[in-house]
C-alpha cells in the first residue's frame, strides 16, 4: 500500500507559506491507518525499547496503537501546563513560532531505552526538545518513528547529526 496517497496537502496552513500535510485522510481509512501502524512495529523491531513516548497531539494517534501492540508503555510529552503532576519542560522553536513541551518526572526510569513517535518531522526543534525531556529524566532514545518527513527542511538531518537513529515512513518536500 502507498501511504503516501492518503496524506493530503493544505497549503498556507496554519499560516500563509506553509504547506501543511494532513494525516487525518489517512487515520480515517482503516486500512492505511493499519499499515502505517504495522510499518511503525516493524521499524521499531531493530531497537531495544522500554518505553515509548509520542509528541502531542497527533504524535499520540500512531504511538497508543503502537505501544498497545508492543505492550509497552506509553508516555505522553505534552504541551506546557497539560500535565497534573510535576514536570520537565523544555522550550524550543517551532518553524511558525515557540512552544514549550513537557514531561511528567516520574515517566522515564533513568537508563530507560525510549522510542519517540510523532507524525511528522519538519526542522526538528520539537523532536529535539522531545529527546532533551527524554534525557533529562534519565532515558536515552532508541530512536525516533516519524510518519512523515519533510526532507527539505532539515530536521531529520539535524537529529542524525546529533547522533539519533531516525526511521520515516514517508519523504514529502516542506514546500
Amino acid at each position: 500500500m502507498i501511504l503516501k496517497k492518503y496524506i493530503r496537502s493544505i497549503p498556507d496552513y496554519p499560516k500563509k507559506g506553509i504547506l501543511f500535510r494532513d494525516i487525518t485522510t489517512l487515520i480515517k481509512n482503516e486500512s492505511a491507518f493499519k499499515e502505517c501502524i504495522d510499518q511503525i512495529i516493524e521499524r521499531s523491531k531493530k531497537y531495544k525499547i522500554d518505553k515509548i513516548a509520542a509528541i502531542e497531539s497527533r504524535g499520540f494517534v500512531f504511538a497508543s496503537a503502537v505501544s498497545y501492540l508492543l505492550k509497552k508503555p506509553f508516555i505522553m510529552l505534552r504541551k506546557k501546563n497539560k500535565l497534573p503532576a510535576e514536570t520537565y519542560s523544555v522550550d524550543f522553536e517551532l518553524e511558525y513560532g515557540t512552544a514549550t513541551i513537557e514531561v511528567h518526572k516520574d515517566s522515564i526510569d533513568k537508563g530507560d531505552s525510549v522510542l519517540i513517535i510523532d507524525d511528522l518531522i519538519a526542522t526538528g526543534g520539537t523532536a529535539a526538545a522531545a529527546a532533551k525531556l527524554v534525557e533529562i529524566s534519565g532515558g536515552k532514545i532508541a530512536a525516533f518513528v516519524f510518519a512523515i518527513n519533510l526532507f527539505d527542511l532539515g530536521g531529520s538531518d539535524n537529529l542524525v547529526k546529533k547522533g539519533y537513529k531516525i526511521e520515516n515512513l514517508m519523504n514529502f518536500p516542506g514546500h
